[in-house]
Protein backbone atom coordinates (compact mmCIF):
# COMPACT_ATOMS: atom_id res chain seq x y z
CA UNK A 1 0.00 0.00 0.00
CA UNK A 2 1.43 3.39 -0.95
CA UNK A 3 2.37 5.85 1.77
CA UNK A 4 -0.27 8.32 0.55
CA UNK A 5 -2.90 5.84 1.71
CA UNK A 6 -1.71 5.55 5.30
CA UNK A 7 -5.24 6.42 6.45
CA UNK A 8 -6.83 3.63 4.44
CA UNK A 9 -9.39 1.43 6.16
CA UNK A 10 -8.11 -2.06 6.89
CA UNK A 11 -10.89 -4.58 6.28
CA UNK A 12 -11.24 -8.21 7.36
CA UNK A 13 -13.66 -10.22 5.18
CA UNK A 14 -15.46 -12.96 7.17
CA UNK A 15 -17.64 -15.14 4.95
CA UNK A 16 -17.69 -18.85 4.19
CA UNK A 17 -18.42 -18.39 0.47
CA UNK A 18 -15.18 -18.00 -1.56
CA UNK A 19 -17.03 -16.41 -4.48
CA UNK A 20 -18.44 -13.67 -2.24
CA UNK A 21 -15.02 -13.06 -0.68
CA UNK A 22 -13.53 -12.84 -4.18
CA UNK A 23 -16.13 -10.25 -5.17
CA UNK A 24 -15.57 -8.12 -2.07
CA UNK A 25 -11.80 -8.40 -2.46
CA UNK A 26 -12.03 -7.17 -6.07
CA UNK A 27 -14.37 -4.35 -5.05
CA UNK A 28 -12.07 -3.11 -2.29
CA UNK A 29 -9.02 -3.42 -4.53
CA UNK A 30 -10.70 -1.14 -7.06
CA UNK A 31 -10.60 1.90 -4.76
CA UNK A 32 -7.56 3.48 -3.14
CA UNK A 33 -8.79 4.02 0.42
CA UNK A 34 -9.19 0.36 1.45
CA UNK A 35 -6.69 -2.29 2.45
CA UNK A 36 -7.63 -5.96 2.77
CA UNK A 37 -6.29 -7.00 6.16
CA UNK A 38 -7.28 -10.64 5.79
CA UNK A 39 -10.04 -13.18 5.25
CA UNK A 40 -11.87 -15.74 7.37
CA UNK A 41 -14.23 -18.58 6.42
CA UNK A 42 -15.54 -19.50 9.90
CA UNK A 43 -16.54 -17.66 13.04
CA UNK A 44 -13.53 -19.03 14.88
CA UNK A 45 -11.19 -17.82 12.12
CA UNK A 46 -12.84 -14.38 12.21
CA UNK A 47 -12.23 -14.11 15.95
CA UNK A 48 -8.61 -15.23 15.66
CA UNK A 49 -7.84 -13.06 12.63
CA UNK A 50 -9.46 -9.99 14.18
CA UNK A 51 -7.37 -10.43 17.33
CA UNK A 52 -4.15 -10.86 15.33
CA UNK A 53 -4.69 -8.37 12.50
CA UNK A 54 -6.65 -5.69 14.39
CA UNK A 55 -8.55 -4.44 11.32
CA UNK A 56 -10.59 -1.25 11.34
CA UNK A 57 -13.69 -2.98 9.98
CA UNK A 58 -14.87 -6.59 9.88
CA UNK A 59 -17.38 -7.53 7.18
CA UNK A 60 -19.28 -10.30 8.95
CA UNK A 61 -21.62 -12.88 7.49
CA UNK A 62 -24.24 -14.17 9.94
CA UNK A 63 -24.26 -17.84 9.00
CA UNK A 64 -20.85 -19.50 8.94
CA UNK A 65 -19.55 -22.90 10.01
CA UNK A 66 -18.76 -23.17 13.69
CA UNK A 67 -19.46 -20.06 15.71
CA UNK A 68 -22.01 -17.92 13.90
CA UNK A 69 -21.57 -14.30 12.96
CA UNK A 70 -23.46 -12.90 15.96
CA UNK A 71 -21.34 -14.74 18.53
CA UNK A 72 -18.17 -13.99 16.56
CA UNK A 73 -19.11 -10.30 16.58
CA UNK A 74 -19.69 -10.40 20.33
CA UNK A 75 -16.33 -12.04 21.03
CA UNK A 76 -14.40 -9.78 18.65
CA UNK A 77 -15.81 -6.63 20.24
CA UNK A 78 -15.28 -7.95 23.77
CA UNK A 79 -11.58 -8.40 23.00
CA UNK A 80 -11.18 -5.33 20.75
CA UNK A 81 -13.95 -2.77 21.34
CA UNK A 82 -12.44 -0.35 18.80
CA UNK A 83 -13.06 -2.71 15.86
CA UNK A 84 -16.24 -1.95 13.92
CA UNK A 85 -18.38 -4.75 12.55
CA UNK A 86 -20.59 -4.43 9.48
CA UNK A 87 -22.99 -7.35 8.99
CA UNK A 88 -23.22 -8.38 5.32
CA UNK A 89 -25.85 -11.08 4.93
CA UNK A 90 -28.84 -12.39 3.03
CA UNK A 91 -31.02 -12.31 6.15
CA UNK A 92 -33.14 -9.28 6.95
CA UNK A 93 -35.64 -10.63 9.49
CA UNK A 94 -36.14 -8.78 12.76
CA UNK A 95 -34.47 -11.48 14.86
CA UNK A 96 -31.26 -11.44 12.80
CA UNK A 97 -31.10 -7.63 12.76
CA UNK A 98 -31.67 -7.10 16.46
CA UNK A 99 -29.45 -9.90 17.71
CA UNK A 100 -26.63 -8.53 15.54
CA UNK A 101 -27.19 -5.04 16.92
CA UNK A 102 -27.21 -6.31 20.49
CA UNK A 103 -23.91 -8.07 19.79
CA UNK A 104 -22.44 -4.66 18.88
CA UNK A 105 -22.60 -4.52 15.08
CA UNK A 106 -22.46 -0.95 13.77
CA UNK A 107 -24.20 -1.62 10.46
CA UNK A 108 -26.28 -4.13 8.58
CA UNK A 109 -26.39 -4.41 4.80
CA UNK A 110 -27.88 -7.02 2.50
CA UNK A 111 -25.56 -8.92 0.13
CA UNK A 112 -27.58 -7.79 -2.88
CA UNK A 113 -26.55 -4.16 -2.33
CA UNK A 114 -24.81 -2.51 -5.26
CA UNK A 115 -21.11 -1.69 -5.16
CA UNK A 116 -21.51 2.01 -4.33
CA UNK A 117 -23.84 1.24 -1.42
CA UNK A 118 -21.45 -1.41 -0.11
CA UNK A 119 -18.45 0.94 -0.24
CA UNK A 120 -20.45 3.73 1.37
CA UNK A 121 -21.53 1.40 4.18
CA UNK A 122 -17.97 0.24 4.86
CA UNK A 123 -16.69 3.83 4.91
CA UNK A 124 -19.51 4.95 7.20
CA UNK A 125 -18.94 2.15 9.71
CA UNK A 126 -15.19 2.70 9.49
CA UNK A 127 -15.66 6.36 10.42
CA UNK A 128 -17.77 5.49 13.45
CA UNK A 129 -21.25 5.87 12.01
CA UNK A 130 -24.07 3.35 12.20
CA UNK A 131 -25.57 2.47 8.82
CA UNK A 132 -28.28 0.17 7.53
CA UNK A 133 -29.52 -0.69 4.06
CA UNK A 134 -32.81 1.10 3.20
CA UNK A 135 -34.99 -1.95 3.81
CA UNK A 136 -33.38 -2.58 7.20
CA UNK A 137 -33.63 1.10 8.16
CA UNK A 138 -37.36 1.02 7.40
CA UNK A 139 -37.81 -2.08 9.56
CA UNK A 140 -36.01 -0.34 12.43
CA UNK A 141 -38.17 2.76 12.07
CA UNK A 142 -41.34 0.68 12.04
CA UNK A 143 -40.19 -1.33 15.04
CA UNK A 144 -39.48 1.68 17.20
CA UNK A 145 -42.54 3.60 15.97
CA UNK A 146 -44.96 0.76 16.73
CA UNK A 147 -46.59 0.81 20.18
CA UNK A 148 -45.12 -1.85 22.40
CA UNK A 149 -47.73 -4.13 23.93
CA UNK A 150 -47.88 -4.20 27.69
CA UNK A 151 -46.75 -7.47 29.22
CA UNK A 152 -49.96 -9.32 30.11
CA UNK A 153 -50.27 -9.70 33.87
CA UNK A 154 -51.36 -13.33 33.50
CA UNK A 155 -48.88 -14.32 30.79
CA UNK A 156 -47.49 -17.75 31.64
CA UNK A 157 -49.06 -18.15 35.10
CA UNK A 158 -47.00 -21.32 35.50
CA UNK A 159 -43.85 -19.20 35.69
CA UNK A 160 -42.65 -17.36 38.76
CA UNK A 161 -42.17 -13.58 38.61
CA UNK A 162 -38.41 -14.09 38.25
CA UNK A 163 -38.89 -16.65 35.48
CA UNK A 164 -41.19 -14.28 33.57
CA UNK A 165 -38.56 -11.56 33.97
CA UNK A 166 -35.88 -13.87 32.56
CA UNK A 167 -38.16 -15.02 29.72
CA UNK A 168 -38.72 -11.36 28.81
CA UNK A 169 -34.95 -10.89 28.54
CA UNK A 170 -34.59 -14.11 26.52
CA UNK A 171 -37.27 -12.79 24.14
CA UNK A 172 -35.13 -9.64 23.75
CA UNK A 173 -32.23 -11.81 22.59
CA UNK A 174 -30.20 -11.63 25.80
CA UNK A 175 -27.71 -14.41 26.48
CA UNK A 176 -27.43 -16.13 29.86
CA UNK A 177 -24.38 -14.04 30.71
CA UNK A 178 -26.27 -10.86 29.76
CA UNK A 179 -29.15 -11.91 32.01
CA UNK A 180 -26.81 -12.76 34.90
CA UNK A 181 -25.17 -9.35 34.64
CA UNK A 182 -28.43 -7.41 34.34
CA UNK A 183 -30.21 -9.19 37.20
CA UNK A 184 -27.09 -9.61 39.37
CA UNK A 185 -27.44 -13.38 39.48
CA UNK A 186 -24.85 -16.13 39.21
CA UNK A 187 -24.56 -17.86 35.83
CA UNK A 188 -25.60 -21.14 37.49
CA UNK A 189 -28.77 -19.56 38.89
CA UNK A 190 -29.66 -18.19 35.47
CA UNK A 191 -29.06 -21.59 33.85
CA UNK A 192 -31.37 -23.21 36.40
CA UNK A 193 -34.09 -20.63 35.79
CA UNK A 194 -33.78 -21.06 32.01
CA UNK A 195 -34.00 -24.84 32.36
CA UNK A 196 -37.15 -24.45 34.47
CA UNK A 197 -38.66 -22.08 31.90
CA UNK A 198 -38.01 -24.52 29.05
CA UNK A 199 -39.56 -27.35 31.08
CA UNK A 200 -42.65 -25.39 32.14
CA UNK A 201 -43.29 -24.03 28.64
CA UNK A 202 -42.50 -27.43 27.10
CA UNK A 203 -40.09 -25.92 24.59
CA UNK A 204 -37.00 -27.65 23.26
CA UNK A 205 -34.63 -24.72 22.96
CA UNK A 206 -34.03 -21.00 23.22
CA UNK A 207 -35.46 -20.24 19.78
CA UNK A 208 -38.79 -21.81 20.71
CA UNK A 209 -38.80 -19.93 24.02
CA UNK A 210 -38.22 -16.65 22.17
CA UNK A 211 -41.17 -17.38 19.89
CA UNK A 212 -43.47 -18.25 22.82
CA UNK A 213 -42.37 -15.14 24.71
CA UNK A 214 -42.86 -12.79 21.78
CA UNK A 215 -46.26 -14.25 20.97
CA UNK A 216 -47.30 -13.24 24.51
CA UNK A 217 -45.95 -9.69 24.12
CA UNK A 218 -42.60 -10.18 25.83
CA UNK A 219 -39.33 -8.91 24.49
Amino acid sequence: MDAQYEDSLRVLIADDHPIFRDGIRALLASVPDFEIAGEAATGEEAIAEAATLQPDVVLMDLQMPGIGGVEATRQILFASPHIRVLIVTMFEDDYSVFTAMRAGARGYIIKGANSSDMLRAIRAVGSGEAIFSPAIAMRLMNFFAAPRPAIPAQAFPELSAREREILDLIAQGASNSDIASKLVLSPKTVRNHVSNIFSKLQVADRAQAIIRGREAGLG
